[in-house]
């Protein structure tokens, strides 16, 4: 399973390196006493390729954490995915489904702002995001979508999910007591490796791998290449063969 796991982050990794190509490069910009990398131009699309580098990069965290056994600290890097993933067919579906709204506007506002204002006084010009609410998200995806039940509970149902991972993220009991086993019993804090919860957070990170992938599916319908969305299509349908999964076209 490993081997298809690193198999799925190199296509992963080959496509969003084309995405990136795709734009101009950041430029340095003098802030403060130094500098730093920023996108020239705030758009839409080159949000969406930063969503994608961190799916990957937490992607590949993730799979580090899993081989060492951590999976408490792999759930909770699930749930940052599972909102990145979210973000990126929000605003993927603004090209592709819908127009961009009012919504999508001061969700790149906020996704855009720098952190200080002046950072030679980092305490009185800290900035304060105007972050989109979730259910809002998951809303907007909801009726794009649609879903063949209501809007509401289908944006509910997402909200459970994310606040059962929640849990790993807030270091909740319940999501500690994962780290509880053996015999004797004790906890494992160096790991869980060769305990049966490594083959279950393996089939989990399956599936965030799974759903990274179709966001670059999506993403490469946004920038308008049939060649990425074949070859992407083409690669999940083996990856679901070799998974013993059938999701369909």
């Amino acid at each position: 399973m490993r081997e298809l796991f690193l198999e799925m982050i190199e296509l992963m990794d080959s496509a969003l390196q084309d995405y990136v190509g795709a734009l101009p490069p950041p430029a340095k910009v003098n802030i403060g006493p130094g500098w730093v990398y920023r996108f020239e131009n705030k758009d839409i699309h080159h949000a969406v390729v930063l969503k994608l580098v961190f799916v990957l990069s937490s992607l590949r965290a993730a799979m580090t954490l899993l081989d060492h056994g951590y999976v408490c600290q792999q759930a909770a890097l699930h749930r940052l995915i599972d909102e990145a993933n979210e973000d990126i067919l929000f605003l993927v579906y603004a090209v592709t489904n819908d127009k961009i709204t009012d919504l999508h506007q001061r969700y790149l506002g906020a996704f855009w702002a720098e952190e200080f204002a002046d950072h030679s006084d980092l305490t009185g010009s800290h900035e304060s995001r105007p972050m989109i609410p979730r259910k809002k998200i998951r809303a907007y995806l909801a009726q794009i979508e649609g879903h063949p039940m209501d809007v509401s509970r289908a944006s509910t149902l997402a909200k459970v999910m994310s606040k059962t991972y929640s849990g790993f993220v807030h270091g909740a009991a319940p999501h500690i007591m994962e780290l509880y086993g053996g015999n004797p019993g004790r906890f494992h804090t160096n790991g869980m490796v060769g305990t049966p919860r490594i083959e279950e957070y393996a089939n989990d990170l399956w599936n965030y791998l799974y759903r990274g992938l179709l966001s670059l599916i999506f993403a490469a319908k946004m920038f308008g290449s049939q060649e990425h969305v074949d070859l992407l299509v083409t690669r999940k349908k083996q990856f679901e063969q070799a998974m013993g999964k059938d999701y369909g076209p």
